[in-house]
């Protein structure tokens, strides 16, 4: 339909008519080119196409546009209750331009750059027809900061370059405003976690972020929408890291919570239903580490014994928590509301705890009440993993206690695989709000090592002053604190020398991996092992926050530590969900529904958000070494885990208690028998005799590199064939598993290569 207005129209109201005249603007002349319309507070009459009708308003469309690519040709009408139009619809009215400050607040200066340019105090509502507006395509990211600005109150469709689909980037805001963080270009990194902060390559990256991102939204003003709006039929909720090829909606700007100095961003709301796809799948099981240790950091979420109702896991009433100098209370308590809410939270960790394994967990963000909450977390993973299984590395701490804060550090270890060395240590700088929890332990086999359970200071503004204060490079607030509490950790590390310098620094450190107390770790020894056996290309993270991911969960380890390290990972099945499905029965069905239908509990007995943030996973290869030398040995490991060599001549082997690996280096080192090999317990390692072959794959045998024969006296006879089946050579003997059937072996299992 052809409009009868005109630029020339709209710049004549603009400078000439007083602001209580009624002028004829287009779309786009009253939205203009830049943050703020030219005709703010004047009275208009515009007309266009409905686009979309939400529960306050609609979007109004210019079906033509003025050509100009800077100006928007949509606008949105608010008639602060439900709209009598219909999409489709072209309509006549007159209204005020308004520029809305989506915060309300003068404490939001992001907001107030940015005003919603809106037509309100409608009259004059006129249908004179139907029609269509086609979607304008936008291609994330946009080429400038408020690119999006353009498309204010238009319809359009999102794509990723070269028809990319976009990836969800941020749960958290579904089940509470129903909304989702989108962007193009795959996972959106924290600047700070790939690059050192106020350098050019993260501002570069803090701007693609922005430029990528935007917030879907449910097309409602309304806290916890019922059902909760993108909800995947297998899962129940959108995992980030899943796509969708594309979004069509127009696009607004508001705020991404309830809070008027909260977060601001463009959004969609969408005109077509959104097809998720789930390309990152949850992991059924934690990854693979290697090694014959595994060590674990977990930071469980407020994990208290004490609730915020009073009472407490004990069937106690009148209970309180405490934090400082604060008078003790149970508004003080940061966990579980109730006891139902605590055996939920509970049921997760545990859970979590079970699966992952480990033989030490560092644990953050559980009550500091002595003992008595790590206590109960290991009685209740005993009752899923035996009695005696796991116990608490606790007591009475010297050094520096457990601190004044209402939460500390803990540590569970499993005593049938270590023992401690001497009691828990902490560090008494009072930089420490949360002290640094140490133990060094000893394996089976007599190796040691030194595990620092760490969780710094907080991002969070709160009280901050000085060089404290947010310093605009990305750290938020607190980093100065947060430096120096890394310096006396590195301080305090170094005094510990029971471990024989096997030194891992694990927890939260509330810090990017870029950031200035890590870089300051890495300076005195501490390598990142998370970094180093991250996928290349992909970011390495623990936790995600405004729609970015990055690891404020570390595994740093000592010189002396890190040659032994056979992995280190995070298990994502936390900082990926939403935190619909956590514990908490507040804002979630079915304590919000008042009829039916009602949605089911989105909480389930799994793992799955046991915490918001990411469990980190280490492997340590603690095998003591025994090795032989040209000649014919015989060699004798201890009752623990041994790194057996014999290397030259034909030596026998015998491995005795513990995990035992036999390695061999080259085929010089054939002829040898073991004794004692028990499959499924002891491995043949082969890595370094493989290597200088290119071999990469996971199964020798399946692929033909190695063979299992049957020798005299129901033994095996292991030959190797280092060209493989392609190649001209052929199989030799390597060694002699003495009593060992071929059948019992698995070469998976039983080998390792690589």
């Amino acid at each position: 339909m052809r409009l009868l207005h005109s630029i020339a129209a709209a710049a004549l109201a603009a400078c000439c008519l007083p602001a209580w005249a009624q002028a004829s603007v287009t779309i786009p002349a009253l939205q203009g080119s830049g943050l703020v319309s030219p005709l703010a507070g004047q009275r208009v009459t515009t007309e266009g196409v409905v686009t979309h009708v939400v529960n306050n308003g609609f979007f109004l469309q210019d079906p033509v546009g003025d050509g100009d690519p800077a100006t928007s040709d949509g606008v949105f009408v608010f008639t602060s209750s439900a709209p009598t139009v219909n999409v489709g619809d072209v309509v006549r009215l007159t209204g005020t331009v308004t520029e809305f400050d989506v915060s309300g607040s003068t404490a939001n200066p992001a907001a107030e750059a940015r005003p919603l340019t809106e037509l309100t105090s409608i009259s004059g509502l006129t249908v004179l027809g139907s029609g269509s507006v086609a979607p304008t395509v936008v291609t994330l990211p946009v080429p400038e900061a408020d690119g999006l600005e353009r498309y204010e109150g238009m319809l359009v469709t999102l794509r990723g370059p070269q028809g990319d689909p976009l990836t969800v980037q941020q749960n958290f805001f579904q089940g509470r405003y129903g909304q989702l963080t989108v962007a193009a270009g795959g996972r959106r990194e924290t600047p700070t976690n790939a690059h050192r902060p106020g350098t050019p390559e993260a501002l570069a990256l803090a701007s693609l972020n922005a430029r990528s991102t935007l917030l879907l939204d449910d097309n409602s003003s309304r806290q916890n929408p019922v059902p909760t709006p993108y909800l995947d039929p297998t899962s129940g909720v959108a995992r980030a890291g899943d796509t969708v090829a594309s979004l069509t909606g127009t696009i607004d700007f508001g705020l991404a919570t309830n809070s008027s100095a909260g977060i601001v961003a463009y959004r969609l709301q969408p005109t077509m239903v959104p097809a998720f796809t789930a390309s990152n799948p949850r992991p059924a099981s934690p990854p693979a580490v290697g090694g014959n240790l595994k060590l674990a950091a977990f930071n469980v979420l407020n994990y208290f014994t004490t609730f915020t109702n009073g009472s407490d896991a004990f069937g106690n009433s009148g209970q309180t928590c405490t934090q400082g100098g604060s008078t003790p209370s149970a508004s003080l308590c940061r966990g579980a509301s109730n006891a139902t809410e605590f055996e939920r939270q509970r049921t997760k960790i545990v859970a979590a705890l079970a699966a992952i394994d480990a033989d030490v967990i560092g644990l953050m963000e559980i009550q500091n009440n002595g003992d008595i909450a790590a206590q109960h977390l290991a009685d209740a993973l005993n009752a899923v993993t035996g009695a005696g299984t796991w116990a608490v590395a606790g007591g009475a701490v010297s050094g520096g206690g457990t601190g004044t804060d209402a939460i500390r550090t803990a540590m569970l270890y499993k005593p049938g695989r270590l023992a401690r060395v001497g009691a828990a240590v902490s560090d008494a700088d009072p930089v420490h709000n949360r002290p640094p929890l140490a133990q060094t332990f000893e394996a089976a086999n007599g190796e040691r090592f030194t595990v620092i359970v760490n969780h710094f200071k907080s991002k969070g503004c709160g009280d901050a002053t000085g060089p404290d204060l947010d310093q605009t490079d990305g750290q938020g607030c607190y980093n100065a604190q947060r430096t120096a509490q890394a310096h006396a950790l590195a301080g305090f590390a170094a005094s510990l020398t029971s471990g024989g310098g096997r030194v891992l620094i694990t927890g939260d450190l509330n810090a990017y991996g870029q950031e200035d107390p890590i870089t300051t770790l890495a300076a005195a020894g501490y390598a990142d092992q998370l970094l180093r056996f991250g996928a290349a290309g992909a970011p390495v993270y623990s936790y995600v926050f405004d729609g970015a991911a990055g690891r404020l969960d570390h595994a740093l380890a000592s010189a002396p530590l890190a040659v032994l390290v056979t992995g280190a990972t995070t298990w994502a099945i936390n900082a990926d969900e939403a935190s619909l499905r956590d514990y908490n029965q507040e804002f979630k069905a079915p304590n919000l529904c008042s009829g039916a239908p009602c949605p089911a509990d989105p909480y389930a007995p799994d793992v799955y958000r046991a915490s918001d943030h990411d469990p980190v996973i280490v492997g340590l290869a603690l095998y003591k070494p025994v090795a032989g030398d040209a000649g014919r040995n015989v060699l004798m490991g201890s009752t623990g885990d041994d790194l057996i060599t014999g290397f030259a001549g034909a030596d026998r082997l015998t491995g005795g208690t513990g995990g035992d690996l036999f390695a061999y280096t080259s085929m010089r080192d054939a002829g040898d028998v073991v004794t004692d090999f028990i499959p499924g317990e002891d491995r043949i390692d082969l890595r370094a005799l493989l290597a200088p072959t290119g071999y990469a794959g996971e199964d020798a045998v399946a692929d033909g590199v190695v063979r299992f024969r049957p020798a005299l006296g129901g033994s095996t006879r292991v030959e190797v064939d280092l060209d493989g089946p392609s190649g001209g050579g052929a199989f030799r003997a390597l060694l002699t598993l003495r009593g060992v059937s071929p059948v019992a072996l698995d070469g998976r299992r039983d080998l390792l290569v690589k």
